[in-house]
């Protein structure tokens, strides 16, 4: 028979736990859990303590260098994670954000290789706007990017488009056709059996693994060659106006870091998608004004014809 757990009354039980429950579930791990609250350890650690204490179970177990729901645990979150989501819709209708007087620092995620271009599109438009606000970039690869959004480390993030859950929420930024760079010397019809005999540079902060680009031309069966990696696109830009490789970059971004160059733009000789750009935050950030607020501003720039790009 299975044992009935007995409950305490509402009245007993310390609510703000909840939120230290909620936290300790999502990130695994209580020096995460700690850092993500603005506490110490010890304190975590207590707070956990008296939760165990009023509901009769651990809760959360060691495992590895982390934690593990016990499997109450897993049977109660749920249900805390929407009702602590849900005070935070209705607190968050609650709070006005005024963009000219307020002042606060946002944290937006986006691959290094978009920061010269993307950044300064998005501070041009807010030093007009939000002058007291600070947009602070940083780079977190997408393995770690939800429970950096989730934990409220990060407030927004511009990736490109890929399948996520349910704690995440998504919108499309911008879609931007893909152009092929040559260096001022090139001459000529740029022909697909031209474009896969020629040497190219790549763009990618991945340590291993290959481009979308690549990855594009390996679903229609062909391979190029790629000579050189690098990091950011502006560096990329600058090998193809000194040497025979061609880049393969978004037609947008294009445009501004070849204007000083000489480099030449030309049209791709084959179909390849464009790059999908998504405007990424948290579901308990969804209600959030300033998020909001900055969320509409990122996709009016999207949505413009710079398409998040400072005008040359």
């Amino acid at each position: 028979m299975n044992k009935t757990h007995e409950w305490p009354a509402l009245h007993r039980l310390d609510l703000n736990l909840f939120r230290v429950f909620e936290v300790i579930y999502r990130e695994r791990n209580l020096t995460r859990a700690a850092a993500a609250l603005h506490l110490s350890q010890s304190a975590v650690s207590h707070a956990l303590g008296r939760l165990r204490g009023q509901l009769g179970d651990p809760l959360f177990v060691r495992d590895g260098r982390g934690v593990a729901p016990t499997p109450l645990a897993e049977q109660l979150a749920p249900g805390i994670l929407d009702a602590l989501d849900s005070l935070q819709r209705s607190v968050g209708r609650l709070q006005a954000f005024d963009p000219q007087r307020d002042r606060r620092a946002f944290v937006l995620n986006m691959p290094e290789q978009m920061e010269p271009v993307v950044l300064p599109a998005i501070l041009a438009q807010l030093r007009r706007i939000a002058p007291r606000l600070e947009v602070r970039s940083s780079s977190v690869h997408w393995a770690e990017l939800k429970l950096e959004l989730i934990a409220g480390r990060v407030d927004l993030a511009i990736e490109i488009a890929r399948p996520t859950d349910a704690e995440l929420r998504q919108q499309l930024l911008l879609r931007d056709p893909l152009c092929v760079v040559a260096g001022p010397g090139f001459s000529g019809e740029l022909t697909v059996e031209r474009y896969l005999a020629a040497e190219h540079v790549a763009v990618t902060s991945r340590r291993r693994g290959i481009c979308v680009e690549d990855l594009a031309l390996g679903h229609l069966g062909l391979v190029r060659q790629v000579r050189q990696h690098c990091q950011h696109y502006l560096t990329a830009a600058q090998l193809v106006a000194q040497s025979g490789m061609l880049l393969t970059m978004p037609r947008r971004y294009a445009r501004l870091l070849n204007a000083g160059l000489g480099n030449r733009l030309l049209e791709m000789p084959l179909e390849l998608p464009p790059v999908t750009l998504n405007l990424y935050w948290s579901r308990q950030a969804e209600h959030e004004p300033g998020n909001r607020w900055l969320r509409g501003q990122l996709l009016e720039l999207g949505r413009g014809e710079g398409g998040l790009v400072v005008p040359s």
